[in-house]
């Protein structure tokens, strides 16, 4: 189950579609999902999609 800061969902990972990403800052590359995702090694919101 997972949770997004409100009640639960009833959503498997397998079900949710990750995108690619690289951080602007810091340069880490990492996969996330959402509108606004957030570097995980700095914590940055300027983040840009890659393919």
């Amino acid at each position: 189950m997972c949770t997004t800061g409100g009640m639960p969902a009833d959503i498997e990972l397998s079900e949710i579609k990750f995108k690619r990403y690289k951080c602007r800052d810091c340069d880490s590359k990492f996969k996330g999902a959402g509108k606004k995702p957030v570097c995980p090694s700095c914590g940055s919101e300027d983040v840009e999609l890659i393919e």
